[in-house]
């Protein structure tokens, strides 16, 4: 029973510090599809990834770094997700679901180092980063992956 309402404390304690600006909030801002050139380092957080799977948070953007564990095949059920896992540390893993009907694909192989933007889902298996491009719609903050110098958003 504690260990559920601590984590019921820290989802809603990451939630408002996100909404406060107090950690990695959201990006307004609304790319094309094209790959970007890389632009410094902007605000990776691996920790916010660590306290969210803690948490068992969800809805909550965030920009971490990681190596790439395995590629997975393309979920193609409605709109198309390049799939990949990424290893967090802690012997952990996230599913991270890049749209590519929004956005390029990424040449990705095992190994591969990305840094990423995205919405954390927490779920059994460690949760899935989503939210990986731009929004057409202009009404979800975007995110993005960099890889080999490129941005894909």
């Amino acid at each position: 029973m504690r260990r559920t309402l601590l984590g019921v404390l820290a989802a809603i304690a990451l939630a408002v510090a996100q909404q406060a600006g107090w950690i990695d909030g959201a990006d307004s801002s609304a790319g094309s599809s094209a790959p970007a050139a890389v632009s410094a380092h902007e605000g990776v957080d691996n920790a916010a990834l660590e306290r969210a799977i803690e948490a068992r948070a969800s809805g909550v953007m965030m920009t971490v770094a990681a190596r790439v564990v395995k590629v997975l095949p393309d979920d193609l059920d409605g709109s198309r997700h390049q799939r990949f896992l990424l290893d967090v540390g802690r012997g952990r893993t996230v599913l991270v679901a890049h749209n590519i009907d929004l956005a390029e694909r990424v040449p990705l192989d095992r190994d591969d180092r990305v840094r990423l933007r995205g919405q954390f889902e927490w779920n059994d298996k460690g949760g899935v980063l989503h939210w990986t491009h731009h929004d057409p719609a202009g009404r979800h903050p975007g995110g993005w992956i960099e890889h080999a110098g490129r941005r894909f958003e």
